[in-house]
C-alpha cells in the first residue's frame, strides 16, 4: 500500500510540473503578444482605416504582402513603414484587428484597400468619438493619389514613392523628424490628382502692384542670425528632404487626434462652452448645397460651415489694454505686412466678438505689431533680435502678473497675429504655447499643426481701396502659360531665372520688371496667365500666393516646408500646384501635364476661394478677417478634450 501511494504521488508531481510549465509558456506568449501590440500601436495610428486607392492622410493601410508572411504598412508620400508578421487574414493593430482584402499589386498599383471605422469608441451620450468623426472625414476626402515622374513625364498611381520621406511622429508635440534626406525626382501629387511641389517667398518686389515700397532697406531674415556674418544668398543650402503637401495633410490629421493644449490649472465656464462647441462641430449636419461655399474647396465644408456659425454666435475675445504704442495698439495698414495691422484694427472695432469682461472670453488677443517691433527696437547692423524677444517676454510677464488668465493655461488660449519674418523666432520661446497666426509658417522653424495658423500675406498699396483692380481674364483668354517677375531674394529665385528667364515664350519669367509704354505691367501679366509662379524669397512665405488668387490665376507654390494659409480649413490641392524646389527644371513639363479640365477646376476653386482673401473697409462674412479669426477659434476648439 505504501509503495502504491508513493508511485501515485510521484505521478501527480510530474503532472503538476508539466502543468506549471505549460502555464508559464502561456503567460510568456501573452506577454510577448502584448509587447508586440504596443510596438505596433506606437508606430501605426490606431484608427482602423481603409481607402480605395492611395490615402494621402496619416492612416496606414496594408500595401503589400510578402512571401515570408510579412505585412508592410505604408503611409502615402511619407514613407512611414512597419514590417510585422501576421497570421491568417488578420493583423493585430493595437487593440484592434485589421482584416485584409484581396489586393492586386501588379505594376505597383493597389486596386483596393479596406476602410473601416472603429465602432467601439463612443461618447457616453452615444455620439461618435473624435476619432470616428475624423475617420469619416478622411474617407470623404481621400481619392486616388498620383505620383508625377519628372523624368519620364508619366503619371502613375503608386503605393509608395521610391526614396520617400520617412517621418517619425511624436504625439507630444506633433512634430515630424525627417529621417530620409534623399528624394527621387518623382513628386507626390495631391488628393485631387496633380502637382505636389511647394515654394513660397518673403517677397519684397516693387513691381507687384500689391508690394511694399520700403524694400530697399530690408533687414536680414531670421535665419541669418544663426550664422551671421555669412549672407543668406551665400549660405550652403542643406539638402534635407522637404515636407510635401501630402505630408502636411498627414501631419494635420494626425494633430487632430494627438495634439492637446496644456491642461488648464482650473476649470472655467469658457472650457465648457468650447467642449460643447466641439461636440456640435463633430456632429455637423451634412451640407448639401450652399450659395457661398464651394464644397471642393474645403476639407470638410459641413464642419467648416457649422464651426463658422458657432463662432459668430459664441466667440468672445478679450483684448489686453496693456502695451505701449507704437509696438502695441498701432496697426500698420499699408505694405507687405499689412495683414497683422488690418486684423488688429478690425478686431478692435468689432462689437460682436470683443468683450470687456475677460471672465467670459474664450480667447485672449495679444495686440502687438511684429512690423512695429522691428521698426522700433531693432538696432541696425546688430544682427541680433534678442532685445525684441526680451521686450515681448516683459510684456507677457506684465499681463501674467496682473491677470490670472495667462497662468491658467500657460497662454494656450491666447493668440497673436504677426506677419513679419522674424515673428517666428521672436515668439518661439516665451509665447510657444500661444496660438500663433504667422505669415512665416515654416515647418522647420517650429510651426505646429493643430495649434498654429498660417496667416495670409497680403500687401496693400492703397488702404482706402484694397480691392482695386480685382479679378482677371476667363480661362479661355489666358494666353500665358506661367508668369513670374520680381527681385532675386533668397537662393531660389536666381535658379528660377537662370533656368527659365527669356528662354521659352510660354514661360514669362523675369527679374525686376521695368514697365514701359505698350508693355504689359505686373498685374496685367497675372490677369492673363494660367499659372502664377510663387517662389520663396528669404523666407518660405510670399504675397504672390494671395496676389494670384486676387487676379484669379492658379498659384504654383515653389517653397519647401511652407504651410499655405488657412490650412486647417481649405483643401489646397483643389486650387494650387505645389512644386518641389529641386524640380524647377521640370516646371513647364509639370504644368503641361495637367489636363485642361483639371486646370479649369483649379481656376474655379481659385475664384471661389477669393472671398476668403479679401480685405474690406468693413468686414463681411467669410472675408479674410473672419477667416483668420475662425482659424484661431477652430484650432482652439479642437484642442479641447473631455475631462476623464
Amino acid at each position: 500500500m505504501g509503495h502504491e501511494l508513493k508511485s501515485w504521488f510521484q505521478l501527480d508531481a510530474r503532472k503538476l510540473i508539466w502543468l506549471i510549465c505549460a502555464f508559464m509558456v502561456i503567460i510568456t506568449f501573452q506577454y510577448l503578444e502584448l509587447s508586440s501590440e504596443n510596438v505596433l500601436s506606437a508606430v501605426v495610428p490606431s484608427g482602423k482605416i481603409s481607402v480605395e486607392g492611395q490615402s494621402s492622410f496619416l492612416a496606414s493601410a496594408p500595401s503589400s504582402t510578402e512571401s515570408d508572411g510579412t505585412i508592410r504598412y505604408v503611409t502615402h508620400s511619407i514613407g512611414l513603414e512597419y514590417n510585422g508578421t501576421y497570421a491568417g487574414s488578420e493583423t493585430v493593430h493595437g487593440n484592434e484587428v485589421f482584416e485584409e482584402r484581396d489586393m492586386d499589386l501588379n505594376d505597383d498599383v493597389i486596386s483596393e484597400t479596406n476602410v473601416d471605422l472603429n465602432k467601439s469608441s463612443t461618447f457616453e451620450d452615444g455620439s461618435e468619438s473624435p476619432k470616428e468623426s475624423l475617420t469619416k472625414e478622411l474617407v470623404d476626402l481621400i481619392k486616388n493619389s498620383t505620383v508625377y515622374d519628372a523624368e519620364s513625364s508619366k503619371n502613375k498611381t503608386t503605393a509608395e514613392v521610391e526614396g520617400g520621406l520617412s517621418l517619425e511622429l511624436s504625439k507630444e508635440n506633433n512634430m515630424a523628424t525627417l529621417d530620409s534626406l534623399n528624394q527621387t525626382s518623382a513628386v507626390n501629387e495631391a488628393t485631387n490628382g496633380f502637382g505636389t511641389y511647394e515654394v513660397n517667398d518673403k517677397d519684397q518686389n516693387s513691381d507687384s502692384i500689391l508690394d511694399d515700397d520700403n524694400n530697399s532697406g530690408r533687414k536680414p531674415s531670421s535665419e541669418e542670425f544663426e550664422d551671421y556674418p555669412e549672407s543668406y544668398n551665400n549660405k550652403t543650402v542643406t539638402k534635407e528632404a522637404p515636407t510635401t503637401i501630402a505630408d502636411m495633410n498627414n501631419l494635420f490629421y494626425w494633430s487632430r487626434v494627438s495634439y492637446h493644449s496644456t491642461t488648464p490649472r482650473w476649470a472655467s465656464a469658457a472650457d465648457k462652452v468650447l467642449l460643447n462647441v466641439r461636440s456640435q462641430i463633430e456632429k455637423a449636419p451634412i451640407l448639401e448645397i450652399d450659395q457661398q461655399l464651394y464644397a471642393p474647396l474645403y476639407r470638410n465644408v459641413s464642419m467648416f460651415k457649422r464651426s463658422y456659425e458657432l463662432m459668430e454666435s459664441t466667440l468672445k475675445v478679450y483684448i489686453y489694454k496693456e502695451g505701449k504704442k507704437p509696438v502695441f495698439h498701432k496697426p500698420v495698414l499699408k505694405g507687405i505686412y499689412a495683414s497683422e495691422g488690418w486684423f488688429m484694427k478690425q478686431l478692435q472695432a468689432n462689437r460682436n466678438f470683443v468683450t470687456k469682461k475677460p471672465r467670459e472670453a474664450q480667447l485672449f488677443y495679444l495686440p502687438f505689431s511684429s512690423r512695429m517691433l522691428e521698426e522700433t527696437l531693432y538696432v541696425p547692423d546688430s544682427h541680433s533680435i534678442q532685445n525684441l524677444v526680451e521686450y515681448l517676454k516683459n510684456y507677457v510677464d506684465t499681463i501674467a502678473a496682473k491677470y490670472p488668465y495667462w497662468n491658467r493655461t500657460q497662454g494656450a488660449d491666447h493668440f497673436m497675429v504677426a506677419c513679419h519674418d522674424w515673428a517666428t523666432s521672436e515668439t518661439k520661446e516665451y509665447m510657444a504655447n500661444c496660438i500663433r497666426a504667422l505669415c512665416n509658417s515654416d515647418i522647420r522653424e517650429g510651426y505646429i499643426f493643430g495649434k498654429d495658423v498660417s496667416l495670409p500675406e497680403t500687401t496693400i498699396r492703397n488702404p482706402q481701396r484694397p480691392l482695386r483692380d480685382l479679378g482677371g481674364e476667363p480661362p479661355s483668354k489666358r494666353s500665358i502659360l506661367a508668369f513670374f517677375a520680381g527681385g532675386m531674394h533668397g537662393y531660389l529665385r536666381p535658379i528660377l531665372l537662370q533656368q527659365w528667364g527669356n528662354k521659352d515664350p510660354d514661360m514669362k519669367i523675369f527679374g525686376t520688371m521695368h514697365n514701359g509704354k505698350g508693355k504689359l505691367n505686373y498685374a496685367q501679366h497675372m490677369k492673363r496667365s494660367k499659372y502664377c509662379i510663387c517662389p520663396r524669397g528669404y523666407e518660405v512665405n510670399s504675397p504672390r500666393v494671395v496676389e494670384a488668387i486676387f487676379y484669379e490665376c492658379v498659384p504654383v507654390i515653389i517653397s519647401d516646408n511652407f504651410v499655405p494659409p488657412f490650412f486647417e480649413v481649405l483643401n489646397w490641392d483643389s486650387l494650387a500646384v505645389f512644386v518641389l524646389e529641386k524640380d524647377i527644371a521640370n516646371l513647364k513639363k509639370i504644368l503641361l501635364s495637367i489636363p485642361d479640365e483639371r486646370y479649369r477646376q483649379m481656376q474655379l476653386s481659385v475664384k471661389k476661394a477669393q472671398q476668403h482673401f479679401l480685405w474690406h473697409p468693413r468686414p463681411v462674412k467669410y472675408d479674410i478677417f473672419h477667416m483668420i479669426l475662425h482659424s484661431v477659434w477652430y484650432n482652439r476648439v479642437l484642442q479641447m478634450k473631455k475631462p476623464r
